[in-house]
């Protein structure tokens, strides 16, 4: 992959993930981080004069961030601001030299959030609908019957089969996003080049994963549950859902509707984030008459006694010093 880094002779934009804030950063995050720094190091060396993004930064909207703000006793934003400071100051201290850092919080991002928005409701890919599920607030998503089990536990209880956090039945109005409109176009750009997801494995798991598609998702919440978030606009009634809100930091770096630098050469992530960055973000990229990305490197998850260190979990070791 490093060899194959020469062929960008004028420009390249590489990302990480932007971190959520619920709790402080772990070893894991500081792995995927390095990797990137190490990309953008090699393609400087090989090619100084060529013009690169190195975005990363921190996802700070969504439930979870609510709670854990509450939790803590502190303003939502004192909160995001806290934790936000502690993976700046993680990537100062490993000399992680990106060249952008996004804070969903931020003006920048608010205004691509409703960009995007505005483009995606003019495509006629964004409808308002009743909707109802398993909603697991640890990974922000609602889950289909498949994906849940009772409780081991607590049989009056569901978790997530991958996760093992519970979820709540939920039933509510949402703005939904086609996504049966798109996955066709999803399959396409994966069938073109087997190199755009890597390794191969995670090729072949998205593959899979995209073939199993059936329906449509949501993409706001109520803001009467979820009230820390992006204002759908026009409806104040409604937050953007956190992983459109999230996704959308790429195209904030990139200078979105301008978009001087499109699309990602290469995009850094855990394998627990490969749906939302392979699958929605391709399709939300193509709704709004946008390229996706050229690669996503997929690498495993850090693990402790065999399961996922995990900030949710509390399993992971902070002391990255």
């Amino acid at each position: 992959m490093f060899l194959q880094l020469k062929r960008f002779s004028s420009s390249c934009f590489i990302s990480t993930p932007i971190f959520y804030v619920n709790s402080s950063p772990h070893i894991g995050h500081l792995y995927t981080a390095l990797l990137a720094d190490a990309t953008h190091r090699f393609l400087k060396l090989v090619n100084p004069k060529v013009s690169t993004i190195f975005c990363t930064g921190t996802d700070e909207h969504g439930l979870k961030i609510q709670n854990a703000a509450s939790n803590n006793k502190m303003e939502t934003i004192e909160f995001c601001s806290k934790i936000s400071d502690q993976y700046k100051l993680l990537f100062k201290t490993y000399d992680i030299e990106y060249t952008h850092y996004v804070r969903t919080t931020s003006v920048e991002h608010l205004n691509t959030v409703n960009a995007i928005w505005t483009k995606l409701k003019e495509s006629d890919s964004i409808y308002s609908n009743m909707y109802k599920g398993w909603y697991c607030v640890s990974e922000e998503s609602f889950l289909a019957e498949h994906q849940i089990k009772p409780d081991e536990k607590n049989n009056k209880q569901y978790v997530s089969i991958e996760t093992n956090q519970p979820v709540e039945w939920v039933e509510e109005k949402n703005y939904m996003f086609k996504l049966s409109k798109y996955t066709s176009d999803v399959a396409y750009w994966l069938s073109q080049n087997e190199n755009v997801v890597k390794p191969t494995k995670f090729y072949n798991q998205l593959k899979n994963m995209c073939s199993e598609i059936e329906c449509d998702i949501s993409v706001s919440r109520p803001m009467s549950r979820v009230h820390w978030g992006v204002p759908v606009p026009d409806d104040e009634t409604q937050t953007v859902y956190v992983w459109l809100d999230a996704l959308v930091n790429y195209l904030t770096v990139s200078g979105y509707p301008q978009t001087n630098l499109w699309p990602p050469h290469i995009q850094f992530l855990g394998k627990d984030i490969l749906k939302f960055h392979g699958i929605y973000w391709p399709a939300f990229l193509i709704a709004a008459g946008l390229e996706p990305p050229k690669c996503l490197l997929v690498h495993s998850h850090w693990t402790v006694d065999g399961v996922k260190m995990s900030k949710s979990i509390g399993n992971r070791s902070s002391d990255l010093s």
